[in-house]
């Protein structure tokens, strides 16, 4: 458990993958679409999304020729439950979480 919640930490600790995941929040989107607000490279922003798979915030998958990315907020409750045992949190309400990120976080065209 202590591997998987280092693993989800450290992929919300970059601005840019938290930006990513603020983004799919709405809905789906292919690859492309993911990495057209960014000033980077489409593999940099792959390397960025490999991260969140692997961390298990994302799941990617091939629709025809394109690469979609889709939230996957299990991995996020793990970590709720994991600071729950801290006493000092609240439980995470992803309705209240999404609404913070929007708030939060600069949209990618903003930043």
């Amino acid at each position: 458990m202590t591997d998987t919640l280092d693993t989800v930490f450290a992929a919300l600790a970059d601005p840019t993958r938290r930006a990513i995941l603020a983004m799919l929040l709405e809905d789906d989107m292919a690859v492309t679409d993911v990495a057209e607000p960014f000033e980077m490279s489409l593999a940099a922003i792959s390397k960025h999304l490999v991260i969140l798979t692997k961390a298990g915030l994302i799941s990617q998958e091939k629709r025809g020729r394109v690469k979609w990315c889709k939230l996957e907020p299990d991995a996020l409750r793990a970590a709720s439950v994991w600071m729950q045992g801290f006493g000092q949190f609240e439980p995470v309400n992803l309705d209240a979480f999404e609404r913070f990120l929007e708030v939060e976080l600069p949209t990618p065209d903003e930043a």
